[in-house]
């Protein structure tokens, strides 16, 4: 089964969408918490479900890493390994070629990692990577790509654009590659992502999508942003590119998420969207609210009655107070990072179910100015 996409409602470039997986429908403009081995740290598979999570994401690197895609495969795959049963996108490596640099070899035909775990060699190449993921039963495939830092000159960009255009010429074989379909429950099909890359370079975005959209994938990425660069290049790449991918097929962003660099993109007309940022600043003790950014470890909520945000439905605001967490995150006490972790991925959740209601009742630019309002100094 290939993913079939639909936009249901438009408001400038902004897009209202629905995507059909084998694993179940998202409806898009969405947001994709992100479960590195499987799993969101501080989170089972029944709190995402309970927060509306209609799609997770894992990475590939880390579990062909530990515990290997042998191990998945025997249990019958990746959703049944996870107890995930709903949509699965898994990345494919092409982020670590830039964040672990210190541990990796790129070459014409792949990538040679030394493992961050025992130092094994591990070679990744753009038809293993699509094998893996026919193997591991995923929804959603990512092409493997060199992701460049951020400065590098056009000329470095432009060959490392090169051997990623390449590297998605021979994923796309390797999908269309029936022999390498497994004959177990693992192998339901889902579709293959392009990646754009080309750094900060607009021609350079301009040939990456005239490239990819050229092999026909099943949807398209914009890759190598947040790797250094400042914000206002960031936010060009976004609107540059992604309103020149093709208009049928759903478009991801990713790894970038703060609530302003999503209202941006979704304006441009991104529909997916990842990023470990919620999660993360929730376990360091920044919660997201409707009225702005919350620092619950500083003194002034060491006596708030009041819940994160009233207007919450997670287990954190229905039940306790500011005070009390900032009490559990001060004492180092584990529930307060699984709370504020329940409470900050309920808030991008439905902050992105927000923007698809603005988007089919013509509401957005109100919306989008007020996350602007709260987020502009604090986001």
């Amino acid at each position: 089964m290939s993913l079939r996409f639909t936009v249901e409602a438009q408001a400038g470039q902004a897009r209202r969408g629905r995507l059909e997986t084998p694993h179940g429908r998202i409806e898009t403009p969405t947001f994709m918490p992100v479960g590195t081995l499987g799993a969101v740290k501080g989170m089972d598979a029944a709190g995402l479900e309970t927060a509306g999570a209609a799609v997770m994401l894992a990475n590939l690197y880390h579990l062909r890493m530990r515990p290997g895609i042998e191990a998945i495969e025997a249990v019958g795959g990746l959703h049944r390994f996870c107890g995930w049963q709903r949509p699965m996108l898994t990345d494919s490596g092409g982020f670590q070629v830039w964040s672990l640099a210190s541990l990796r070899r790129v070459d014409a035909d792949g990538v040679t990692f030394s493992s961050h775990i025992d130092g094994a060699r591990i070679r990744f190449t753009p038809h293993d990577v699509v094998a893996w993921q026919l193997r591991l039963g995923v929804d959603i495939a990512m092409v493997l790509d060199e992701c460049p830092p951020w400065p590098i000159t056009e000329a470095e960009a432009a060959a490392s654009l090169a051997r990623t255009v390449r590297w998605a010429q021979q994923a796309r074989a390797a999908w269309a590659d029936e022999a390498l379909l497994p004959g177990s429950a693992t192998a339901a099909r889902g579709g293959l992502f392009g990646i754009v890359q080309g750094s900060a370079y607009r021609s350079l975005r301009a040939q990456a999508v005239d490239a990819l959209a050229a092999l026909n994938f099943d949807g398209y990425a914009i890759g190598g942003v947040s790797v250094g660069e400042d914000l206002p290049h960031r936010r060009d790449v976004v609107s540059w590119t992604a309103p020149a991918l093709p208009a049928h097929r759903p478009r991801y962003l990713m790894g970038l998420g703060t609530p302003l660099d999503i209202v941006h993109a979704v304006g441009c007309g991104v529909d997916l969207f990842d990023c470990v940022l919620p999660s993360r600043n929730a376990r360091h003790g920044t919660l997201f609210a409707r009225d702005g950014v919350i620092r619950i470890k500083t003194a002034r909520y060491r006596r708030d009655p009041r819940p994160v945000d009233a207007a919450c439905s997670c287990p954190l605001c229905t039940r306790y107070s500011r005070a009390f967490l900032h009490h559990l995150m001060r004492s180092g006490e584990i529930t307060g990072r699984m709370l504020a972790t329940a409470h900050n991925l309920r808030f991008y959740l439905d902050f992105m179910r927000d923007l698809r209601e603005g988007i089919e009742l013509g509401s957005l630019t109100a919306r989008v100015e007020e996350t602007v309002r709260r987020y502009d100094e604090r986001g």
